[in-house]
């Protein structure tokens, strides 16, 4: 594959990872992407200075701007090349002012990240095979969870009591309760190679897609079974869930498009093309549009619910994996893997508005807003 470095390194989109558990996270990802090389972006200005500031010269004392969140944590993968992995980072983006105020080491390699509704805590999925939960007030690791071989997704339920967690490799989903010492209470086997994981919010359901079988599988959670199957496009990756429950949206990778699935019936309605390699995805909080992080054509395609229709393409940095909408559905944050940058879009205009430089191949695969 281009970018590889050698034939070591390939892996066919849908070979079984069975055979594989050997398999280095970052060699994995070299499977999953296509390319390689970083270029290093240029953070802007905060976006509430509507004019840049050559055009004003020096800002005036009252332009300073205090911090205030939402807070988007973007997951650093960081590897060693040619080498074994250390640890990661987690870049802490204040979205008032889009500039990295904290950097926070997690585990190795981290790809998977995901908020609890109230902003406290934070779930970072780590290669080695267990979860970091950030404080995020003290922004720092107060547990570390095992779980499966190679975790990807994960997710939080609106009551943040559980986290539930896609580990590639093994197969399954661990369902972590985090209401006292976090601890795995369950083990779900779902398809083969899950990566991305969605909580319907407003039924007791999740939907894990399951990347080498191209479909997704739906976990009852109240009896931690898996209650339907239902075949999406090839290579799914990121899973988002409608706000009102109504749908469910999955990347296809392999497909270049995103299904859409009823969760009344288990039935997907509708297919949209996108851009190419799509990875992570996500619903704005009115439920009026999805964002597809599209990984091989460097831009994010945004679909209208209403119509299911891409209405716009915004080019983005290199390689975009994860994303995630602010609470006010404002702005859409994108994880550029390649340029080591965040580019933040305005909804409104559906145009790059800034650029944060955070650490070394960032991937924030997840809702990492909050």
């Amino acid at each position: 594959m281009p970018g590889n470095d050698g034939p070591k390194d390939d892996l066919p989109e849908d070979v079984c990872p069975n055979g594989i558990h050997g398999l280095s996270r970052r060699r994995l990802l070299k499977a999953l992407a296509v390319g390689g090389g970083a270029a290093a972006g240029t953070a802007l200005l905060p976006e509430r200075w509507v004019k840049p500031i050559v055009e004003y010269g020096a800002l005036p004392l009252h332009a300073h701007v205090s911090p205030s969140g939402p807070f988007a944590y973007i997951t650093n993968n960081n590897p060693n090349t040619g080498g074994p992995s250390g640890p990661g980072s987690v870049s802490v983006i204040d979205t008032a002012i889009n500039t990295v105020v904290a950097t926070v080491t997690v585990g190795v390699e981290p790809i998977g990240v995901a908020v609890n509704a109230a902003g406290t805590r934070v779930y970072v999925a780590n290669a080695a095979g267990d979860i970091s939960i950030i404080d995020a007030a003290a922004r720092s690791v107060i547990a570390t969870v095992l779980v499966g071989t190679n975790p990807f997704g994960s997710a939080v339920n609106p009551a943040g009591t559980r986290v539930y967690v896609a580990n590639g490799f093994s197969g399954n989903a661990s369902i972590i309760d985090v209401t006292g010492v976090p601890s795995v209470v369950a083990t779900v086997p779902v398809g083969n190679f899950p990566i991305g994981v969605a909580v319907n919010p407003t039924s007791p359901r999740v939907y894990v897609a399951n990347g080498n079988t191209a479909n997704v599988s739906v976990i009852d959670t109240t009896t931690n079974t898996v209650v339907a199957t239902v075949p999406v496009g090839g290579g799914p990756r990121g899973v988002s869930a409608h706000p009102t429950g109504s749908h469910v949206y999955v990347a296809n990778s392999n497909a270049n498009s995103v299904s859409i699935i009823r969760t009344s019936d288990n039935a997907v309605v509708a297919t949209v093309l996108v851009g190419g390699a799509p990875f992570g995805i996500a619903v704005n909080p009115a439920g009026t549009f999805v964002y597809t992080a599209n990984s091989n054509s460097n831009n994010v395609s945004v679909i209208r619910t209403s119509d299911n229709t891409v209405v716009a393409t915004v080019p983005v940095g290199a390689k975009p994996r994860g994303l995630a909408v602010n609470p006010a559905g404002t702005r859409v944050y994108v994880a550029n893997e390649n340029a080591n940058t965040v580019s933040v879009i305005n909804t409104a205009t559906n145009t790059v508005i800034a650029t944060v430089v955070v650490g070394t191949r960032p991937f924030a695969f997840g809702l990492f807003i909050g």
